[in-house]
């Protein structure tokens, strides 16, 4: 069709080249979108990947997009895809624009009230390491006792008109620490993987849901606490292993 042809021409001129590495993983993933798939046309994981060989996460950093307004179906939000193809429906801001591609603001702000609420729902316990308040940890990481935060998380959606929001969890001061403000959850592809899992293993997972814990075996312990020693104490705690198996 020439009309598509001249448009797709004229619109590569005005943009610049998903190849020129002075843009941001983003802002080249959405100039690739734009010059080279285009809009309501289909790509898959594989094509991005191989277009983005230097950039490890160019998933997440295409995910990134829907935060200014693009729309990338995925299987979830269209039937007709298969898994591991998406679907570029339409461009939102210039992001390499100077000043288009600063991501949303989130308010910084929290009350007493909904601090007060969050720790409740999370039954006083950090939820990366299962830590309460006051609580020693169990790794073998000294006398420290666990304070509790209230953190927020930005949590990437698929399959809803809200893409992404950023919501409040709990959190101790240890697993805060230098994680960032702005840690995210994949929800999506966390329920691909409840999915792919057994029968069985979906009524196990649903009854730790339940009980809200785990119960961690005694193997699991000991590996929790050997993964914080210094190398040469590793070394003692393999060779004693070595001793009593031989």
């Amino acid at each position: 069709m020439p009309e598509r042809r001249e448009f797709t021409e004229a619109l590569m001129e005005e943009v610049p080249s998903y190849r020129d590495k002075k843009f941001g993983s983003m802002v080249r993933a959405a100039l690739w979108l734009l010059t080279v798939v285009g809009e309501d046309n289909v790509f898959t994981k594989a094509q991005l990947r191989e277009a983005f060989p230097d950039v490890a996460q160019i998933d997440r950093r295409l995910r990134d997009l829907r935060d200014h307004g693009w729309r990338i179906d995925t299987s979830r939000d269209d039937p007709s895809l298969r898994q591991q193809e998406q679907r570029f429906v339409t461009r939102g801001a210039d992001v390499w624009i100077p000043g288009k591609s600063k991501a949303p603001k989130h308010k910084t702000s929290l009350t007493a009230t909904q601090r007060a609420k969050v720790l409740h729902d999370d039954n006083y316990l950090c939820r990366s390491c299962g830590v309460g308040a006051g609580e020693a940890y169990e790794d073998g990481g000294g006398i420290e006792l666990a304070k509790l935060n209230v953190s927020r998380r930005k949590v990437l959606h698929s399959g809803e008109s809200e893409l992404s929001e950023y919501q409040l969890v709990t959190e101790c001061k240890r697993c805060g620490t230098g994680g960032g403000p702005d840690r995210e959850v994949d929800l999506g592809a966390l329920l691909e993987l409840v999915e792919d899992l057994a029968p069985l293993e979906q009524r196990l997972f649903a009854k730790w849901i339940d009980a809200d814990q785990r119960t961690f075996s005694p193997i699991e312990k000991v590996w929790g606490i050997y993964r914080t020693l210094p190398q040469e104490s590793r070394a003692a705690v393999a060779q004693a292993i070595d001793d009593m198996t031989d």
